[in-house]
């Protein structure tokens, strides 16, 4: 199996592979409740989240490695005053007098004193203001936006902290070429709404049309300026994570207003500044009717591709859509099939997939979305198994 940019992405010094790519996003609760870590750990430190990254791609034979997490602050430690652990999750408090819930199957939760999330309010925030918002930062939401326990904003020209390259380069070092190492960009639009919260976020896309524009703006400035300094780690490529772009949440008109100009502009500026670096879009839901939008951000790959009942996308349709323009990834039904299923559900599914995603090259199997946390690791081997039995193209493409 061919390994780096050219096992998953076509048009890389080598075009096809000898078989299809095959990795899943994992869920972090998948993490935490297999990888043999404490979640603490796994959260908390670049060292525990590269070392979970590593083990499960190593278990379940993926060709491919998402870091979605950033690093982390080396002496995190020191600003935990207290953990109370229980048998389902635990709680960390801080010496800013925060706390932080940490299930043992999920992300982790930050919350002020008094028990309550931040967000600021859309007429707090100076549009100019803002250049990149990372909502799994280990103190959430701040604005302005602050790392950790930092206290002052940082300029945008020394916005990233050295440490959150830390988990990115450390995976790196350790894949040593064995895997396609991908970093995550969350999306201009992805941005605002984690800023203001989802329902205030999307009122205001209705409010004040001028200000949001002016808002995603400045975050996809922020979103290039991230994507470029992974890129320039050395990752193979770049995942714009853009969950709220699907029909679930907004229309294709909106779309076409708040999403494709920004994610347009965020797409050139690396493919400008990185060539050798692919940059695909990460979509969840029903994105069936905004395909050929999604193309139009000139993205260089689509993934999730969730089908009914989850998404409204059927495999075969997006193949014959995108087939030499993009490639794909996903397709497969992380909650009625790989969590719920049977193994040979599974190898079914993972047949099914093959069958309509493989010829012509271009496709990499996945699950449509996060694989969940307590989906049976047993399945995701079958995943492999099938992909390495019946995955493999009957001759070599020029």
């Amino acid at each position: 199996m061919a390994t780096g940019a050219s096992a998953v992405a076509p048009g890389a010094v080598e075009p096809f592979p000898d078989r299809v790519p095959f990795f899943c996003q994992l869920a972090l609760g998948h993490y935490f409740l297999n990888a043999g870590l404490p979640p603490f750990d796994i959260w908390y430190t670049s060292a525990g989240f590269s070392q979970a990254l590593l083990s499960l791609a190593g278990r379940y034979r993926f060709d491919g490695i998402l870091v979605n997490l950033p690093g982390r602050e080396p002496g995190l430690a020191s600003h935990v005053v207290k953990i109370d652990k229980s048998a389902r999750e635990d709680i960390i408090r801080w010496d800013n007098g925060c706390y932080s819930v940490l299930p043992h199957d999920d992300n982790a939760h930050y919350f002020q004193a008094n028990a309550t999330r931040y967000f600021p309010r859309f007429e707090e925030v100076d549009p100019e203001a803002p250049h990149y918002v990372e909502p799994w930062d280990v103190t959430d939401i701040t604005y302005p936006f602050t790392w950790g326990f930092e206290r002052e904003a940082r300029p945008v020209g020394d916005f990233f902290p050295e440490h959150h390259f830390d988990t990115l380069k450390r995976v790196l070092e350790l894949a040593d070429g064995s895997y396609s190492v991908h970093s995550e960009v969350f999306s201009p639009f992805s941005q605002f709404l984690e800023l203001l919260n989802y329902e205030a976020a999307l009122m205001a896309l209705l409010d004040d049309a001028g200000k949001t524009h002016a808002c995603l703006e400045s975050l996809t400035r922020g979103a290039i300026d991230l994507a470029c300094h992974q890129a320039a780690c050395g990752v193979d490529a770049v995942l714009i994570s853009s969950a709220f772009a699907g029909g679930g949440l907004i229309s294709r008109e909106d779309y076409e207003e708040f999403v494709l100009p920004y994610e347009a502009k965020l797409v050139a500026a690396v493919r400008a500044r990185h060539p050798r670096v692919f940059i695909y879009t990460h979509t969840c839901g029903s994105i069936g009717d905004r395909l050929d939008l999604m193309l139009a951000t000139g993205t260089q790959g689509i993934d999730t591709l969730g089908p009914p009942p989850l998404g409204t996308v059927h495999l075969a349709d997006a193949k014959k859509q995108v087939a030499g323009k993009v490639f794909i990834k996903g397709n497969i039904d992380p909650v009625n099939t790989v969590l719920r299923g049977t193994i040979e559900d599974v190898r079914r599914a993972v047949r099914e997939r093959l069958a309509a995603g493989m010829p012509g090259g271009g496709y990499i199997l996945s699950t449509a979305c996060s694989v969940a946390p307590r989906a049976p690791p047993e399945n995701l081997e079958a995943m492999s198994e099938e992909v390495s039995q019946h995955g493999r193209y009957e001759r070599a493409y020029e």
